[in-house]
């Protein structure tokens, strides 16, 4: 399915998924930023959006970053 561009937000209120008007996934997580929370809340949710396996989504690029890179594999 592609790459995709995803800036997180982590310690928010509410988990979300929208995107940016520069075509990014903007994602709130409500976990902390710290020993890999915030993505593993970032990889379940953007599953439930896309519809697909959690095994499907792969972080490609950003691990400690807030601009990620993930990609949906086949």
């Amino acid at each position: 399915m592609g790459k995709k561009h995803v800036i997180v937000k982590p310690n928010a209120r509410q988990a979300s998924v929208s995107i940016t008007p520069a075509g990014q996934l903007l994602v709130t997580v409500r976990a902390p930023a710290s020993d890999g929370q915030a993505n593993q809340e970032l990889i379940a949710l953007l599953a439930a959006y896309f519809g697909v396996p959690k095994s499907r989504i792969q972080l490609v690029k950003g691990h400690t970053s807030r601009h990620k890179v993930i990609e949906l594999l086949d």
